[in-house]
């Protein structure tokens, strides 16, 4: 049955989420006024328990952004002799804060440096000795490297563990000669270098004088910037800081050598105690050329431009030979019409009079006075024109035509026009989109917020901010992604049921009972795997790269462990189990959401394959796993003390937030929801009564699910219940909106959510989610030194990375995810028919 939206459903042919099974319709919906008064009353409910659990909560006591590090009076700092004004000697004083934690600098370097150099390399011991020598005659180059060197400036109590000094400026220090490290016995080889002659024109040459000359611009030795992780134990402050220092010395000097100088140097002061964790250094700089991924991706890069520019061109090839074609027949009917006329032209000087019809289904219709139809060769694999005109019936050989579509498949205008089309493919509901893309700018963020906050020389201004009652939207973001695993068990259950109702499916099912089912299964996992592993793929090897490249030449550590977890674990990712192994071995992050999305694919399309035929049997499972998740949950809250509102929402990375058993909820609410809609047609009717009390209990449930709890603390119990309802309870409040837009009882959310300017962002949601995290870390590790966040610049960053993120999604989709699906679409319509030859075949 057709529906038009948004009273009305069209139907759908297949898509990304689409299931397929033998034709046979679920049972009957018994009394689903019932079901539908269960749901409101469910809504309310959980709106009251909300209400309720803030209502008896503790308040949160006020967190004081300097509670972190502080001074306690019983420690004092020491006192030192600072010279008074006219000479009148010294006076006895406490120390300043600077002067404490200046453990390090060239004047303690250059004092103590006889029991420093002795214990250092021979290379080493030379060069920073001349680099002493140098600050001594205050020469320019050495002024420079230390210059470039981090100190204490200000922040201590205000978060700053970022002492980098500057990279760049110890780059641009260059040496006076040319001096070759030779990287296996660490021997150099010099030649001397000279200033640049003044050229008497501008054609004269510039090069090296012959003679030896005095040239003090530059040290004798190239220097090379190191970043230092220290502990820090200090004797007046109540916690221990982990600090990154960032150093510009010789290149000679080794991490050992860097270490032992910084430890040594820093021994004499009696209130601070330094040890260095790690040093990093360019001595074992990267090469990008010699690592197998990057060259992979260069060559995959490479092949997938030279198909976009041939499917492009090919494109715009065939689009000419039509109008060609096209323009050749109006001459000729033209000429049938009255021969004794003279030739007919219209204003742009073509012979004959024709329309280009370019509909919203992509599907490009030329007609002429004698309705000549040609569809277009993206959408079919037979061509056809009208028999009105004496036209022939032309087929090419489907071969050659399938050859032709898979270049087509990556022709960037016709993907472009796909990915911008402002109507609502067969494949999804118009709210859908709305929601996915606004979900999509929440996680993007909560993304750049902690990206932003961990790479800041003002951590603590976070507690000053997390005290806003708005700061709430952003520690609740994690809710954004259960509207993704929401949408995607509506559309996988809503479309599977109706292509089922259509009997699409029966060509796509050999056998019968288990072995149909088995095989039907193994159909739907494989057409996801394809459909959603060649841009994962190509993500994870950027990502692979790029942080192999940060951490080597950033003065930040990278955020995870992507360098080291991406080359020994990518496989997890590619098979989708990542989230059932430790989060410290875990690359990219933030794809547990794409493996537990699979995982739940997999589960539905058990319960969808089942419920063709044993309906019962499947709604009883999906409660066991419904139920299950709960209890799973909230003993893990439990048993691990967590009380959401007070602790960090990623606390329990590894326990609760990225485990498949804790998320399961909002898929399956959707997969009920997706059922709701396909049973009544997408028509159902509500009285105003109800409508009212669906409104409210679903906007009072959201809102109080992101700021119920602010200023509340929770019991253990209750936690644990909130900790267990509180993503079925979104996915719940998404239902009602969901199905009152799509049944014509959405009024203005319809409007917002379906409008249309949302839908090309919609569709580049994957790549989106797959590239912002990238976008976010490229800008960090590339500054010289960190941020400092304040409410303009928190807000100017996030919309520069929701700009940058989707621009590379686009790019992303129009190269790897959109030929993929539209390859995909072909082999399908191929199967489709081969299947259907046979049974014509067996029949005839």
């Amino acid at each position: 049955h057709h529906c038009l939206l948004p009273k009305k459903c069209r139907l759908a042919v297949k898509s990304e989420s689409s299931l397929s099974t033998t034709v046979r319709g679920p049972p009957q919906f018994s009394q689903y006024r019932a079901a539908k008064m269960t749901l409101l009353a469910a809504l309310v409910v959980l709106a009251s328990t909300a209400l309720i659990a803030r209502s008896r909560g503790e308040t949160t006591p006020q967190m004081e952004y300097d509670e972190g590090t502080s001074i306690e009076a019983k420690y004092s700092l020491p006192a030192v002799n600072v010279s008074g004004t006219g000479g009148n000697g010294t006076t006895l004083v406490r120390a300043s804060l600077a002067r404490v934690l200046d453990f390090y600098n060239t004047e303690q370097l250059a004092a103590n440096w006889g029991e420093v150099g002795v214990k250092l390399s021979k290379g080493c011991e030379k060069d920073v000795e001349a680099y002493i020598k140098g600050l001594g005659k205050a020469e320019n180059w050495a002024l420079k490297m230390d210059d470039a060197s981090g100190r204490y400036s200000t922040g201590w109590f205000w978060g700053n563990i970022y002492w980098t000094g500057s990279q760049s400026l110890c780059e641009h220090i260059t040496p006076k000669k040319h001096i070759v490290i030779h990287s296996q016995n660490r021997s150099r080889s010099t030649r001397a270098a000279g200033a640049s002659l003044n050229p008497s024109s501008p054609s004269a040459p510039v090069g090296y004088k012959d003679e030896p000359i005095v040239y003090t611009n530059g040290p004798t030795f190239p220097v090379s910037f190191f970043m230092l992780r220290l502990h820090l134990n200090s004797s007046f402050t109540t916690e221990e800081k982990i600090l990154h220092l960032g150093l510009c010395l010789p290149h000679i000097c080794t991490e050992d050598d860097v270490k032992k100088i910084v430890e040594e140097t820093s021994k004499p002061s009696k209130k601070i105690t330094v040890r260095v964790e790690a040093v990093r250094s360019s001595h074992n700089k990267y090469n990008i050329w010699a690592d197998k991924t990057f060259l992979v991706l260069c060559v995959t890069t490479v092949f997938v431009i030279f198909l976009l520019i041939a499917g492009t061109c090919f494109d715009y090839y065939l689009e000419y030979l039509k109008k060609c074609k096209l323009k050749a027949k109006n001459c000729m009917f033209s000429s049938k019409i009255d021969m004794s006329m003279p030739d007919s032209k219209t204003k742009n000087g073509k012979c004959g009079l024709y329309v280009v019809n370019n509909n919203n289904n992509n599907n490009n219709e030329i007609s002429t006075n004698c309705n000549i139809k040609d569809e277009h060769v993206h959408n079919t694999l037979e061509l056809k024109t009208g028999n009105s005109c004496n036209a022939s019936r032309y087929r090419e050989p489907l071969i050659r035509l399938i050859l032709r579509e898979m270049l087509l498949a990556f022709s960037v205008r016709e993907n472009m026009r796909h990915i911008c089309d402002q109507t609502v493919g067969s494949d999804t509901l118009p709210v859908i989109h709305g929601l996915k893309a606004i979900s999509m700018a929440w996680v993007i963020l909560g993304h750049t917020c902690i990206i932003a906050f961990k790479y800041s020389d003002n951590m603590e201004y976070r507690k000053v901010v997390q005290k806003e009652f708005l700061f709430q939207t952003i520690s609740n973001g994690t809710f954004s992604v259960d509207t993704f695993f929401f949408t995607s068990g509506l559309l996988v259950s809503f479309l599977y049921f109706r292509t089922n109702a259509k009997g699409k499916l029966d060509p796509l099912n050999k056998g019968n009972g288990f072995v149909a089912g088995f095989l039907h299964f193994i159909g739907l996992i494989s057409y996801r795997f394809a459909r959603l592993t060649v841009p994962y793929l190509f993500t994870l090897g950027i990502v692979e790269v790029s942080m192999k490249w940060f951490h080597y030449n950033s003065v930040f550590e990278p955020p995870t462990m992507d360098h080291v977890n991406c080359p020994n674990f990518w496989w997890r990712n590619v098979l989708y189990i990542n989230t059932l192994f430790p989060v410290d071995e875990m690359c990219m992050l933030w794809s547990w959401y794409l493996s537990d999305d699979t995982q739940f694919y997999v589960v539905g399309a058990i319960m969808l394959i089942l419920a063709t035929s044993h309906f019962k049997s499947a709604a009883a499972l999906l409660m066991t796993f419904m139920l299950s998740s709960w209890i799973t949950t909230g003993y893990v809250a439990f048993s691990n003390s967590h009380l959401p509102g007070s602790d960090d929402p990623l606390a329990l990375f590894d326990k609760i937030y990225d485990k498949p058993w804790t998320r399961l909820g909002p898929y399956l609410v959707g997969m009920c929801t997706g059922w709701v809609l396909f049973k009544k047609d997408c028509r159902i009717h509500f009285s105003k009564l109800a409508l009212s009390a669906g409104w409210t209990a679903s906007f009072s449930v959201l809102l109080a699910l992101v700021y119920g709890l602010y200023n509340t603390r929770l019991s253990a119990w209750s936690g644990a219940a909130y900790s267990a309802m509180s993503h079925s309870a979104w996915a719940m409040g998404l239902s009602w909106i969901v199905i009152a837009c799509i049944t014509g009882h959405g009024g203005v959310v319809n409007k917002i959510l379906s409008a249309t300017i949302l839908y090309p962002f919609s569709r580049v949601t994957y790549c989106a989610y797959l590239l912002h995290p990238i976008a976010i870390r490229v800008m960090v590790m590339s500054m010289d030194s960190p941020l400092h966040l304040g409410s303009i610049v928190t807000v100017i960053i996030y919309l520069g990375q929701v700009v940058a993120s989707y621009l590379l999604s686009f790019f992303v989709s129009l190269a790897f995810e959109a030929p993929v699906v539209s390859l995909l679409r072909i082999i399908t319509k191929v199967f489709a028919l081969k299947k259907n030859q046979n049974a014509t075949t067996v029949t005839t």
